[in-house]
């Protein structure tokens, strides 16, 4: 998890939204980390998660990841939530829970659906405090 602060961190030194986002295969080795990239490259959907799983996914050559854990520093939204599940990542922890914007326990809940094939084990509020601060002190900057 302390990698996926460090992405958002640099996330956020950037100018985006800081979001880092972690993924470790079962042996505990790293397979890739990212951080938004949604302005830097004009793509709504640079989302730390689903740049991490293109990076994970294409390390392995593999379109599955079913032995591998993301860490990620926000509740992923539905987008994200979707990718997880095509993914087929084992479990998700994450920091901070996103009220308005998440989609894991959260808004769409895509887990929870019936046409959802995947449901990873959920570990939320993993350093919420820490999370949560990083997000309003980013915001609060901007305002």
């Amino acid at each position: 998890m302390q990698l996926a602060f460090a992405e958002a961190e640099a996330a956020a030194a950037r100018g985006e939204v800081p979001v880092g986002a972690v993924i470790v295969d079962a042996a505990g080795n790293v397979l890739a980390a990212a951080g938004n990239r949604v302005e830097e490259l004009h793509d709504p959907t640079a989302h730390a998660e689903l740049l991490a799983i293109r990076a994970a996914a294409a390390r392995r050559a593999e379109k599955a990841l079913p032995d591998c854990d993301l860490y990620v520093t926000l509740e992923p939204c539905a987008m994200c939530a979707q990718a997880i599940a095509l993914a087929r990542l084992r479990r998700v922890h994450y920091g901070a829970y996103d009220p308005k914007g998440g989609g894991v326990e959260h808004g769409a809940r895509v887990f929870d659906h019936p046409t959802c094939h995947h449901r990873p084990e959920l570990v939320g509020g993993i350093e919420e405090t820490r999370a949560g601060e990083l997000l309003k002190r980013f915001f609060r900057e901007r305002r």
